[in-house]
């Protein structure tokens, strides 16, 4: 009798499953056209998402030829950031700005979080669960707006594949700033000038880092952000480096 009734329902459950083939069928998460059951990204999309290269400068994460990664080049020579260290995962176009642009616009984190499970592989091999993770602060008025902290939620993504610890309350956002996209190279980096703070009372409670602290945002364009950010947490006095989910090919 139970072994009959595990059948029936073993029946049952499959046929609901091809039910719901039927109703809502598959569909790719960047273009929502069809795919194979059991997947999430057609061929078409996937062939347009570009992994960040790693032959790049190893302090500012700008493309090299290969025969001159690591660097440092000739910007970060006369200039380096204040980050030791800058890593972006993917390329900003195609499949990878849709799912940006549809997680930080619409709502919708699928793609996204599916561009971070694909990346696990390189992110364990980045981060070490020692590692603490901030995220880019938002200004206040926006957050409210959208109801969410875009880097933040970012930042449990990353975590969750790296095991280590993250925390948004570290590094603040003074005051309200014009939207970087809005802006020029000149203009970006006098937006943020003086915009990252660090909450040294939190600072102070939070104890002693043992890892270094990455400092983490979705895209990166020409870097002031990241490179402001990095600069107010000179006080941890921690090795400090930059990631960005994905970065803009031509930055400058």
């Amino acid at each position: 009798m139970l072994v009959g009734m595990v059948g029936l329902s073993t029946g049952i459950r499959l046929g609901v499953d091809r039910l719901r083939g039927l109703l809502f069928p598959p569909a790719c998460l960047f273009c929502g056209g069809g795919v194979q059951h059991g997947e999430d990204c057609c061929a078409v999309c996937f062939g347009h998402i570009a992994v960040w290269p790693r032959e790049v400068c190893g302090r500012c994460g700008d493309r090299l030829p290969a025969a001159l990664a690591p660097g440092p080049c000739g910007r970060c020579l006369k200039k380096p950031p204040f980050q030791q260290a800058t890593v972006s995962l993917f390329a900003y176009h195609g499949p990878v700005r849709e799912a940006i642009l549809g997680w930080k616009l619409q709502g919708r984190p699928e793609g996204v979080r599916w561009l971070v499970d694909t990346a696990a592989g390189r992110l364990a091999e980045l981060i070490a669960p020692q590692d603490l993770l901030l995220p880019v602060p938002m200004p206040l008025n926006r957050m409210r707006k959208s109801g969410q902290h875009h880097t933040a939620d970012l930042c449990r993504m990353v975590a969750a594949h790296a095991g280590c610890s993250w925390d948004w309350r570290p590094l603040r956002r003074v005051g309200e700033q014009p939207r970087q996209s809005e802006l020029s190279g000149a203009a970006r980096r006098r937006n943020l000038r003086k915009a990252f703070v660090v909450d040294t009372d939190y600072l102070a409670a939070f104890g002693e880092i043992n890892g270094r602290v990455w400092v983490v945002d979705d895209i990166l364009t020409t870097g002031t952000t990241l490179a402001c950010a990095a600069k107010a947490l000179k006080s941890m006095k921690v090795p400090v480096h930059a990631l960005s989910l994905a970065r803009t090919p031509h930055g400058g």
